[in-house]
């Protein structure tokens, strides 16, 4: 027997009572025009979704995936694609918030080799979303969608209705999806040339929960902290060794002030108020700003940024000196002399870090 054309993915978590209802609209949609296969990828519901499967299997050609071991849609996406024969991988909803009559036109593109990868778009001519969906979802999604079309040029990045070509599929170990949005880590990853967006009309879920709740979204975050670090490394490198910064400047301030409160000279606080911010930043850059760098003995690599920093507020306040004493707008502008020293001494921290400290 030839392979499906297609592969629908559909990943689950107790969406028992969808499941009969979405793999017989694809079946309407699909047995007259595309041989397919449909993959439901359950994380171990225990909602009744293993007998529901079984029965359908009958009849359709749907194979289920348990998954025991961990939970989450991206990782189930995966796992279904792994297990997935069809040329062209089709990704959806098991809600019916996406419309399965759309498959096709998702996959011939590609299996034309007009497109290299489709997206059902709520945001281009002819999509759109039920009126009943929720004000607070549509909010959601349109203040997510802002920084994810910062990373690819669809119209709806944040689309769960998707496809591609397995055989273009990433390898599995340069993807490191969190959350849900396994759309987004797969066109920022595959960086297809040929995107074509499909109109879609966006449908509320009529039955069961959604899954979106405050976890999914702070894993979102997470998921586009990842994805511009793997698009723009060295731009994200100098943005968080800035913003650890900012907020060592915070924490300097803070205990500058305090132990002026405490009786303390200023001389002295300003002194002391040096070393719980140097730290704060040593310790966030190693964990975060360049934790992929091969680690050292703390304390070695602690004095080394200590010293590093000394000389940076020494290039910092040299540079502060001289503009204020040799030009003149700066002599009438002393807060841009202030952060012209504040950008001198961080662009210095920054090449040291990245070449000394954490090299």
């Amino acid at each position: 027997m030839p392979p499906p054309q297609i592969s629908v993915v559909i990943p689950a978590y107790r969406e028992a009572e969808n499941l009969a209802a979405v793999a017989e609209a694809i079946d309407a949609a699909l047995k007259d025009e595309l041989k397919y296969e449909v993959i439901i990828a359950d994380d171990y519901s225990g909602d009744g979704a293993q007998d529901i499967c079984n029965e359908l299997s009958k009849r359709l050609p749907l194979r289920l995936l348990t998954r025991r071991e961990e939970r989450g849609l991206s990782q189930a996406v995966l796992a279904g694609v792994a297990m997935a024969n069809g040329e062209v991988i089709v990704v959806m909803d098991a809600d019916l918030s996406h419309p399965p009559e759309k498959i096709a036109a998702l996959a011939l593109p590609l299996l034309r080799g007009e497109a290299d990868f489709t997206v059902g778009s709520r945001y281009i001519g002819g999509g759109g979303a039920h009126k009943d969906w929720p004000l607070r979802r549509r909010i959601v999604s349109a203040v997510a969608t802002i920084p994810a079309k910062l990373l690819t040029p669809l119209a709806d990045p944040m689309s769960g209705f998707f496809a591609f070509r397995r055989a273009q599929l990433p390898r599995a170990e340069s993807l490191s999806p969190i959350g849900y949005k396994i759309g987004l880590e797969l066109a920022v990853k595959m960086n297809p040339p040929k995107i074509k967006e499909i109109p879609i009309f966006f449908r509320d879920r009529e039955r069961g929960d959604s899954k979106l709740n405050l976890r999914e979204q702070l894993n979102y975050l997470r998921h586009l902290r990842r994805l511009f670090w793997h698009r723009w490394p060295k731009r994200m490198e100098v943005f968080q060794f800035c913003a650890v910064g900012g907020v060592g400047m915070m924490i300097d301030l803070a205990v500058y002030f305090a132990l002026q409160f405490l009786g303390v000279s200023h001389l002295w606080a300003r002194a002391f108020a040096f070393w719980p911010a140097v730290s704060f930043n040593w310790f966030l850059n190693r964990i975060m700003t360049f934790k992929t760098r091969p680690r050292i003995t703390r304390w070695k690599q602690w004095l080394q940024y200590s010293a590093i920093a000394i000389l940076g507020f020494t290039f910092n306040w040299g540079t502060y000196a001289i503009l204020t004493s040799k030009v003149t707008f700066f002599a009438d502008n002393l807060l841009a002399a202030f952060f012209a020293g504040v950008l001198v001494g961080t662009a210095f921290n920054f090449i040291c870090s990245d070449r000394i400290v954490f090299r």
